[in-house]
């Protein structure tokens, strides 16, 4: 499904060339107008090349122009009426607004990220992971909670994940992967150095290398086989991390779910047998 053109060009902006940078705020401007212009009259609006229209709808993922129209498109036809813009925390709101602002950012962030994650490059994980001998996922700061909690379920059905959280430790793991292995580089940034050399490592043993970042090119997407994205565009007090926090645990939620159904029955089986181990620990409600 083609989908995503707006949401795309806004989550790549931080990350575009100033020609490029011309011709998204020229979309994001008019884009009821984009969708009926050709390459040549995209450029002379927006005052750039017509090579530039070609690299910044690679920029977007998209094989051309063609494409990128057909996904503003898509989202113009879809917006409906509903509130699709991130609201503001006050800080000096009540609960009921807290409680209302929130959860309609975190619903929002997800609805974002459906707009930008690949179906096919998630296939494609997903595959990787189901064949891989080990999985390895990387995180640090606020993307280590989320890489705990893919090896927390990963372990749950039994398969064999190792989580690291600082360079060292995913320096030394990296360097015992080899080509039947998977790692999971989670970034949002996609800037974190310790997480560029870490995955270097692992791809130079010839492990399959998965990257989670927000949307653009970044060094950790580009050092990545397999690209998936979140989004992070809430702009209000918190920050940039934690708007991508909720969206990439979705995308996390979605590889455990894959993985486990690749073996369905054996996976029921391990999770009541951990389900069994820990019940000694619990109450009876």
């Amino acid at each position: 499904m083609l989908k995503g053109g707006l949401v795309g060009i806004q989550q790549a902006l931080p990350s575009l060339k100033p020609s490029e940078k011309k011709v998204a705020d020229y979309i994001l401007g008019n884009p009821e107008k984009v969708v009926n212009y050709s390459v040549q009259k995209l450029a002379a609006h927006a005052e750039v090349s017509e090579a530039t229209i070609v690299r910044f709808s690679r920029t977007l993922k998209c094989k051309g122009f063609q494409e990128l129209k057909l996904r503003i498109a898509y989202d113009l036809n879809n917006n409906g009426d509903s509130d699709d813009s991130y609201q503001e925390i006050s800080i000096d709101g009540s609960v009921s607004s807290l409680i209302h602002s929130v959860s309609h950012n975190n619903m929002q962030s997800i609805k974002d990220t459906l707009s930008v994650l690949s179906e096919v490059e998630t296939e494609k994980a997903i595959d990787s992971m189901r064949k891989a001998r080990k999985i390895a996922v990387y995180g640090i700061g606020a993307s280590a909670v989320i890489a705990e909690d893919f090896k927390q379920k990963l372990t749950r059905i039994d398969r064999w994940c190792e989580a690291a959280y600082g360079f060292d430790e995913q320096a030394t793991i990296s360097a015992n992967l080899c080509e039947n292995d998977a790692v999971l580089g989670i970034s949002n940034s996609g800037q974190t150095e310790d997480i560029i050399q870490s995955l270097k490592l692992a791809k130079e043993n010839g492990a399959a290398v998965i990257s989670l970042t927000k949307f653009g090119d970044n060094p950790v997407s580009q050092l990545a086989d397999i690209t998936l994205y979140a989004s992070s565009l809430e702009k209000s007090i918190r920050s940039g991390a934690m708007s991508s926090r909720i969206s990439m645990l979705n995308v996390v939620d979605i590889l455990y779910i894959g993985i486990a159904s690749g073996n369905h029955d054996q996976s029921i089986e391990k999770l009541e047998n951990t389900r069994k181990a820990v019940k000694p620990s619990k109450r009876e409600g």
